[in-house]
């Protein structure tokens, strides 16, 4: 049930109800979604919004929501992935904040892997999260606990974390919406930042429309903030808005890597798709702008910013203390030129959207892979497995521009995300609509 009908049942039953039944899904499920549910606080929640007035109910009234373990929830602990933090947090984060305020009810919070530093969701301490679409199977990281639980109806909406593609990667392995905002349009208080420049908050859905509902909520700045950007106009005005006439560029090729032949047959059924809209294909480049030597300082950095904050380091993962030393080399001053060269790859990205509206791409190289892939493996072994997921997402990251991986269905294979780039959130529900079924011009 995607999040717009769940709220149309939630008005013919109850708050109570609904999160009643989402915790009996939730503890009956064995795809280690979640790291804990507020089981207490939920219910009595459902139970404090079925007693207001109907007037004064919020647009998200009942919507259940799982966040991610980097998310604060005032009195939680949030683990970040790993079992090294023991003190519950002192104040919610402000996309929690906003979606309570709006009627919405966190349900629990989703596995991660530790920092969120692998496009997998597999830890000593959390075990291994599976794929709802094939049990076998990873859904990707590293918002994959939240990807499982949406992907598998135990809940309608999920929040993630997108530091080079956390939550594209997990949306593109289980067939669901994944948008990253542009930088700064989400507010990450109380947090000042999350891995510096890279770091964004946003939701994975089953729909565009649920995707555009959720950010009009949550959209918006707070004093706190490192990074700001302008507001964004309503993305669900934009989804029944289409562009008349509209310009795209597919880049299908990444550096010594192949593209599995499924992932390429959904690229090219979109570009049928948007032809039949009556958009138009302009020549691309055969790769995107290289960003590596912006990204590896500032992930890094990330890292070790998470690493020192930690209430037990000696409780992390080998291999994460092994890359908190592999980043040693990372300075302040490393890492502010790496933000700089950052914004040279920006430009470079700028140019091309001077002559498209919409930038395609395939969201990952490689179909997902086995749910245990990284199991024992070192920080450089895993390493090498991330790079055929991130390949195509990390850049925007670098560049901070709005992403979003949409599912396509390419006869009875495993569904493939798509990714689609442009330089405002509302050209991107807009063509993503376009492309998922909404009504062709």
């Amino acid at each position: 049930m995607n999040a717009v009908d769940f709220l149309e049942y939630v008005n013919r039953t109850s708050a109570e109800h609904v999160v009643t039944e989402s915790l009996k899904r939730i503890h009956a499920s064995d795809l280690n979604a979640f790291v804990e549910t507020f089981d207490d606080d939920a219910l009595r929640r459902a139970k404090e919004l079925d007693a207001l007035p109907v007037g004064q109910r919020g647009r998200l009234h009942g919507l259940i929501v799982g966040v991610k373990d980097e998310v604060h929830i005032a009195g939680y602990v949030t683990g970040f992935g790993t079992r090294a933090n023991d003190k519950p947090a002192k104040e919610s984060s402000h996309i929690v904040r906003a979606l309570e305020a709006a009627g919405a009810i966190m349900i629990g919070h989703t596995r991660m892997p530790e920092f969120g530093a692998w496009p997998v969701t597999e830890s000593t301490y959390g075990g291994i999260t599976r794929n709802p679409l094939d049990t076998r199977l990873s859904p990707g990281g590293s918002s994959g606990g939240t990807a499982a639980a949406v992907a598998g109806g135990l809940i309608p909406v999920g929040i993630g974390g997108d530091d080079g593609g956390s939550i594209r990667i997990p949306a593109a392995m289980t067939g669901l919406v994944g948008l990253k905002p542009r930088r700064g349009r989400v507010s990450t208080a109380p947090e000042p930042h999350l891995w510096w420049s890279l770091g964004v908050t946003g939701v994975l859905t089953k729909s565009v429309r649920d995707a555009a509902l959720i950010y009009d909520v949550i959209s918006g700045n707070e004093a706190t903030d490192l990074y700001t950007a302008d507001p964004m106009g309503s993305l669900v005005d934009a989804l029944d808005n289409p562009p008349s006439s509209l310009k795209f560029m597919t880049v299908s090729h990444a550096p010594a890597m192949g593209i599995a032949r499924t992932i390429r047959d959904g690229l090219a059924q979109t570009e049928r798709k948007l032809a039949k809209c009556g958009y138009q294909k302009v020549p691309g480049p055969r790769f995107l702008p290289d960003a590596t030597r912006a990204f590896v300082p500032q992930f890094f950095a990330g890292m070790r910013t998470e690493y020192a904050a930690v209430d037990h380091p000696e409780l992390l993962e080998s291999r994460t203390a092994r890359v908190n030393s592999l980043g040693a080399w990372v300075s302040d001053d490393v890492r502010k030129k790496a933000e700089a060269r950052g914004e040279v790859v920006a430009q470079k990205v700028d140019q091309l959207l001077d002559r498209v509206d919409v930038i395609l791409t395939p969201t990952l190289a490689a179909l997902p892979p086995r749910a245990d892939v990284t199991r024992n493996k070192g920080a450089i072994r895993t390493a090498l497995v991330a790079r055929l997921y991130n390949a195509f997402t990390s850049l925007f990251n670098v560049t901070g521009h709005p992403a979003m991986t949409i599912p396509v269905q390419v006869d009875k294979a495993f569904p493939v995300g798509i990714q689609l780039v442009a330089r405002n959130e509302e050209t991107l529900v807009a063509v993503a609509q376009q492309i998922m079924g909404g009504k062709l011009r």
